[in-house]
């Protein structure tokens, strides 16, 4: 029969086989401790990159406030003067004997800082008397026959059109020849 030994041979101790086990790390508990900190590592520059991202959205909100509360204060430090002179010469039209000459040149003087603190911020005039008219810039409001004045061009202005840094703000209100009065009939 057998001898307990050959037994013990064959049929190894069950708990003597974990202790090995556990004193050599294996390939596979390696690589899964591997794959764990990795995953940690990027878990946690995730979560960084959420919070940046929250943070750079938050500043651009908050820049894009600033920046729309406070665009304009150049352009009104620009118009205060005008102001300034508006009251001047309302204050010189109440007085007793006012020259109408004078509040009129006054007035002028004004309307052209105003025009010039307003063209330095980008604003254009569009005073297109004399031109052919363009539906891009132009709004007709009416036709009127004229001898001299080809037709298809802007006879009057009505209103004047302005453009900010090249986009249309409005459009100038004119009224365009149609052309000679003897053409008109001829046509007829």
């Amino acid at each position: 029969m057998s001898s307990p030994d050959s037994t013990d041979t064959l049929n190894p101790d069950p708990a003597a086989e974990p202790a090995a086990a556990q004193t050599s790390p294996s390939p596979v508990s390696d690589a899964l401790a591997a794959a764990k900190q990795a995953a940690a590592e990027n878990y946690d520059r995730y979560v960084r990159s959420v919070a940046d991202l929250d943070n750079f959205r938050r500043r651009s909100v908050r820049e894009k406030d600033e920046l729309r509360q406070f665009a304009t204060a150049r352009v009104l430090e620009d118009l205060l003067p005008v102001m300034d002179n508006l009251v001047l010469g309302l204050t010189a039209a109440k007085q007793p004997g006012a020259d109408v000459k004078g509040l009129a040149s006054g007035v002028e003087l004004v309307l052209t800082q105003l025009k010039s603190a307003l063209s330095g911020h980008g604003l254009k005039e569009i005073n297109p008397l004399g031109q052919p008219f363009d539906a891009n810039l132009h709004e007709s409001i009416s036709a009127q026959p004229s001898p001299t004045v080809p037709e298809g061009v802007v006879v009057n202005v009505v209103r004047t059109g302005y453009a900010l840094n090249g986009r249309l703000l409005r459009p100038a209100a004119v009224i365009v020849s149609s052309g000679s009065a003897k053409q008109d009939r001829a046509k007829s």
